[in-house]
């Protein structure tokens, strides 16, 4: 029994070996762009405004077409979705690297490359968690959720900083060359997950199916709790992202304090994966709502007077507590969206909530914004409440008995 629970036996699983290597390398390669293309654009244009845009347009229109991921992730299937992002994603970045070589790069060829980027963006974020309850039974979903997610935490630290370093190194174009040939190697790693059909009946036309997954939606208790308690949690992260600098510029100088930021992010990164393997090994099923709620609390308090009013160490301590608690936060969140949506629906839903809860991470940034110029600690305390507030929209959820609309 206990072989069986334990993390070995999920390479057991056909498939989840080669689809948990392809979201690593499509991830690091994902977080590797964003960088690289505002040290790219800085070295070709010298326009920080530009960047910021290319940014934008690197992340907004995929989110946007979100809902459109989602039919063509449920009639399709989740496999060839994803295989068509990761071909896509490779191709568009590498025609970023060899229009950069030929000095052919201009803004407006930029903005049409890196929007279509941006537009099969949600086909592989969404598929392969549509993928993994279809490949792994029920009793392992936890561990394999939790495996996806420290994913996430250890790509979030390691890619921002291979980007820099082989930036430093080698140039932009060649940065985007390598990102390219990640992407490409994600696809071909793909080749070996099990080619899974879409579930979702082709008599029904592609806008009424699209019409239906919002639907669904807003419709779904438990889908629309989550969407609303998540958000929540995620405008905390908005606004520590813009407080932590500020709180560390206030101690150091500028050079030391964006090292500083660095290393406190990186260590909240470290938590949050251990966090999430360690959140593996519970049997969460029936209980998902409160170890959130529970972990979404601890943030709060974490935040705020932790982080906020003990000093730098306070701060440290603060941000590690955080990273921990996110790791259960976000496997219990993945593993009662899975439990509680129908597998034929599954493309959808995923692909329009997981644009739903990144919506609060920059509502948290803008508000921090505006609140930090008056007060530092009162920022913190924003940061709190907004988990506070997901906290009681998490338990409202309601159980398993009442699920259903």
């Amino acid at each position: 029994m206990e072989q069986q629970n334990s993390y070995r036996a999920l390479v057991r699983i056909p498939g989840l070996t080669p689809l948990i290597v392809a979201a690593t390398l499509s991830r690091l390669a994902g977080r590797m762009f964003i960088l690289t293309l505002v040290l790219f654009v800085l070295a070709q244009f010298s326009s920080p405004a530009l960047a910021g845009w290319l940014t934008f347009a690197a992340i907004v229109p995929g989110l946007l077409v979100s809902p459109v991921a989602g039919v063509l992730l449920d009639r399709v299937g989740p496999t060839i979705a994803v295989r068509i992002d990761m071909i896509a994603s490779a191709i568009f970045i590498a025609a970023i690297g060899i229009v950069g070589w030929l000095d052919w790069t201009t803004p407006p060829v930029l903005f049409f490359v890196v929007t279509l980027f941006s537009l099969a963006g949600p086909l592989g974020a969404a598929g392969t968690r549509t993928l993994l309850p279809r490949l792994v039974p029920s009793h392992d979903l936890d561990r394999a959720n939790a495996l996806d997610t420290a994913v996430y935490a250890v790509v979030d630290v390691v890619g921002p900083a291979m980007a820099g370093v082989i930036v430093a190194w080698l140039g932009p174009e060649s940065a985007m060359s390598m990102i390219a040939f990640s992407y490409a190697t994600a696809a071909i790693c793909l080749s070996f997950v099990p080619r899974l059909p879409g579930l979702a009946p082709r008599q029904a036309s592609f806008l009424h199916q699209m019409i239906e997954g919002i639907q669904i939606m807003s419709r779904q208790p438990t889908l629309r709790g989550l969407a609303i308690s998540y958000s929540m949690y995620q405008i905390t992260w908005g606004v520590l992202y813009v407080a932590v600098p500020v709180f560390v510029a206030n101690h150091y100088d500028t050079a030391v304090g964006s090292s500083v930021t660095g290393f406190l992010w990186a260590a909240m990164g470290i938590a949050g994966g251990i966090g999430a393997l360690s959140a593996g090994r519970l049997r969460t099923a029936g209980r998902e709502r409160h170890v959130m709620a529970i972990g979404m609390v601890v943030t709060a308090l974490a935040a705020w007077p932790v982080a906020a009013e003990f000093g730098l160490g306070g701060l440290a301590i603060g941000l590690m507590l955080a990273g921990v608690m996110s790791g259960p936060i976000d496997v219990a969140l993945l593993t009662l969206r899975q439990r509680r949506t129908d597998t034929r629906q599954l493309g959808r839903v995923i692909s329009i909530s997981m644009s739903l809860n990144l919506a609060g991470f920059p509502l948290g940034s803008a508000l921090a914004g505006m609140v930090i110029t008056s007060s530092l600690s009162t920022t913190f305390v924003l940061a709190g409440i907004a988990s506070v507030v997901a906290a009681i929209a998490t338990v409202s959820i309601p159980s398993d008995a009442r699920a259903v609309a």
